[in-house]
């Protein structure tokens, strides 16, 4: 069944259809091997049901959060910040696309809309200061990693919907590896500035600069903060802090005349657009989660790993290939949502905790986003530095690379992603 079931969404993949119909059909084939008669009752139901929970109404409301935060020019305010912090410094435009990165994922979340705003402001001039094109949107699209691991991110919550995990605890588990991810690209960064002898470039800013720039950067600074701190300490739901996010945001632009009223829209149609994307795939992928699950899929999947279920790192190495490799040929949400329920009981037997798993497996989902041949941000990287896709595809790997080895870290040493959610969790 399960083979047939690939076999079907592959060549429907390839066919060129919508991706939450080619879920649905290879739902259909799969109920062709255990009940057709199922199909009229069980996909509307899980079809629906996939996406009917309270929590995942948090998803629109960040994504709408983010568009209005470029659409008031607040994330400029974050990359102006960014380049007087490290700007002067050899290679400095290659820190301040990471240390931008950083700033964007506490009030945006996304990979592809980070290398999207990124690339096409500091690509251009990176070129100019001497990088090279590959480098330059290699180094945007890796940076761009951080944004769905550092809190909020859509991953999570979608994580923690199918597992019952606290969202709070996921977003706090998540700021280590960020500053992690960030680190390692600001470190590959320092090697390629004095390979490439680039140049130092502007004067160390002043005193009364830096604090002009963080004046200008609170706005969007506070964003981070109202989000995770009021999920963290009880105050509001996931859901709910994604509307007073939204709030908080348009109010900032309108007040500060940077939002018009023609902004504002686009940034709801956008949000619109997005969202039922997400939700289309969402809801086709429950329709195929549920259908494994009531063939008992996730149970054999279990006793396949009997053998190393002692050796928690060794099940962790394994489901990250799985994810990593599944991950390079299909879509990043639908992957998460077709591979969770089939590897949660797997790491509980193995004795990893959830919110351990929550994260290896995020960001093995976001790598995936660097990775040929569907790695959607490797596209706009290409597109914004104007190379051609097949030279993008040779370029990335040592970005992938880096990538991995920070997952490596993170597997090979629970509490960088376990400390910060036990030590503010229990203060919650």
């Amino acid at each position: 069944m399960t083979l047939a079931m690939f076999a079907s969404f592959l060549i429907h993949v390839l066919l060129g259809l919508p991706l939450f119909i080619a879920l649905l059909v290879t739902a259909i084939v799969g109920f062709m091997f255990i009940d057709p008669s199922m199909i009229g009752r069980m996909v509307p139901q899980q079809f629906f049901g996939g996406i009917d929970a309270f929590s995942l109404m948090a998803i629109p409301l960040f994504i709408l959060a983010g568009n209005l935060m470029n659409s008031a020019g607040l994330t400029q305010q974050l990359m102006t910040l960014a380049r007087v912090m490290v700007g002067h410094l050899r290679g400095g435009l290659g820190y301040v696309n990471v240390v931008s990165s950083v700033f964007f994922a506490g009030v945006n979340g996304s990979a592809v809309a980070d290398t999207s705003a990124l690339g096409s402001l500091l690509v251009p001039a990176m070129k100019k200061e001497g990088y090279s094109a590959a480098y330059a949107a290699g180094l945007t699209a890796g940076s761009s990693l951080i944004g769905p691991i550092i809190p909020p991110s859509i991953f999570m919550i979608l994580y923690a919907s199918l597992t019952n995990t606290s969202v709070g605890a996921l977003f706090l588990a998540g700021v280590i590896p960020g500053l992690l991810l960030g680190l390692a690209f600001m470190a590959m960064n320092w090697i390629y500035a004095r390979k490439a002898r680039l140049p130092v470039s502007g004067q160390r800013p002043t005193v009364s600069l830096f604090f002009q720039a963080l004046l200008g950067a609170i706005p969007a600074l506070l964003a981070p903060f109202i989000i995770v701190g009021g999920i963290v300490f009880g105050i509001v739901t996931p859901t709910e802090s994604g509307a007073l996010t939204v709030a908080y945001v348009a109010l900032a632009g309108l007040l500060s005349r940077q939002l018009p009223w023609s902004r504002l829209w686009e940034a709801l149609v956008e949000t619109a657009r997005l969202t039922s994307a997400i939700f289309l795939i969402m809801a086709a992928s429950a329709v195929i989660s549920w259908l494994l699950s009531y063939a008992q899929v996730p149970k054999a999947f279990v006793v396949l790993f009997d053998p190393i279920l002692e050796q928690p790192v060794l099940v962790l190495l394994l489901l990250s290939l799985i994810t990593f490799v599944t991950g390079m040929f299909m879509e990043e949400v639908s992957a998460l949502m077709l591979l969770t329920p089939i590897f949660m009981p797997v790491a509980m037997a193995a004795g990893v905790d959830p919110v351990h798993l929550g994260i290896i497996i995020t960001l093995n989902i976001t790598i995936a986003l660097i990775t040929p041949p569907m790695g959607a941000c490797v596209f706009v990287a290409a597109a914004v530095s104007k190379l051609e896709i097949t030279e993008m595809f040779k370029s990335i790997w040592p970005f992938v690379a880096v990538a991995l080895l920070v997952l490596l870290t993170l597997i090979l040493f629970p509490s960088l992603v376990l400390w910060l959610p036990e030590i503010l969790g229990g203060m919650a």
